[in-house]
């Protein structure tokens, strides 16, 4: 098919940019500090290895972790991708109307896309928006009336879900390095623990049920999807009522995100946040970030604290 002029547009967004004056990010590979008993510190990256300082200031505890599902638990945003494609097939959705072959949003387009747009079906109504609303097997010629434009957005997300379920059950799927490892540590100490994610929540319980098992899923403190809120990340209101549902304050949560969508997230409800990043949000401003991976195998519970702590006195 000839190519979409939509996949050179620039994306715009409707939050505001992360803030310039946050210290600049800090990046973690392979080390592993010590755990320390001074009552808070400060980390400072020097070489290889982690300096820890002691401070007046009172600590700060460790009292929720909370993680994002996609790209933090699983890479999955090439399933997502592959499953809307699937749909755009299914349903012959053409956009526009006198394109030759069903819509398809190739690997690069879908990484802009879905790193400044959160949320299924708020993708869609930019994509139609921008570039005109589609024909298709549901509607002959394009909807003009607000509510067809919504059955056909509804529509084309139901089926998508659920082919994004049958591509999880399929059993090639499997979690990121150390999410489980660091699940058990802070579930083992006491620690409160939480899932909050902007996907459908019915496809958001299949992969927790499925990655990280029925067990852990079910001893998990706080779970919220897209559905349980009205506005989708970086809104925060996704967190904030995390903490109410906790009952915990948010500068004593930490979040763990992968991308900038997330992290404004976090910040917007006065939370800390740590990056896992993926292929495809690497080279994304993490400035606001305590730390930032490229997985959690070497992200462990006594660092998070003393990064937590740290961020209270660093500000």
């Amino acid at each position: 098919m000839p190519p979409m002029a939509s996949t050179s547009l620039f994306i715009p967004v409707s939050f505001a940019p992360a803030t310039a004056a946050a210290p600049a990010r800090r990046s973690f590979s392979s080390h592993r500090s010590s755990p320390s008993t001074v009552p808070s510190v400060r980390l400072r990256r020097a070489s290889s290895s982690l300096v820890v300082f002691a401070s007046s200031s009172p600590p700060r505890s460790l009292d929720a972790l909370i993680f994002d599902c996609d790209g933090v638990i699983l890479e999955s945003e090439h399933l997502h991708r592959q499953a809307y494609n699937d749909a755009f097939a299914h349903f012959g959705v053409r956009c526009p109307p006198a394109a030759d072959a069903p819509l398809n949003w190739d690997e690069a387009f879908y990484d802009i896309l879905q790193n400044r747009i959160g949320g299924g079906k708020p993708k869609m109504r930019w994509y139609f928006g921008e570039n005109g609303w589609p024909s298709s097997k549901i509607f002959e010629t394009p909807p003009s009336s607000d509510s067809d434009k919504e059955k056909l957005v509804d529509i084309i997300q139901d089926w998508k879900t659920e082919r994004y379920k049958e591509i999880i059950k399929s059993g090639t799927v499997e979690p990121r390095p150390g999410v489980l490892r660091l699940m058990d540590e802070v579930r083992g100490a006491g620690i409160k623990l939480a899932v909050c994610s902007a996907a459908t929540k019915s496809s958001v319980v299949l992969c927790l049920e499925n990655l990280i098992g029925l067990e852990r899923f079910t001893g998990l403190d706080c779970f919220l999807a897209g559905d349980d809120v009205k506005q989708k990340k970086p809104d925060p209101s996704i967190y904030v009522t995390a903490a109410k549902k906790l009952g915990v304050e948010s500068k004593n949560c930490l979040v763990v995100e992968d991308s900038v969508i997330g992290l404004q997230a976090a910040k917007g409800a006065g939370m800390s946040c740590i990056i896992t990043y993926t292929p495809s949000t690497a080279n994304q401003d993490f400035k606001d970030a305590i730390a930032t991976y490229p997985d959690l195998s070497n992200a462990r519970l006594e660092d998070l604290k003393l990064l937590l702590q740290e961020s209270l006195v660093t500000g």
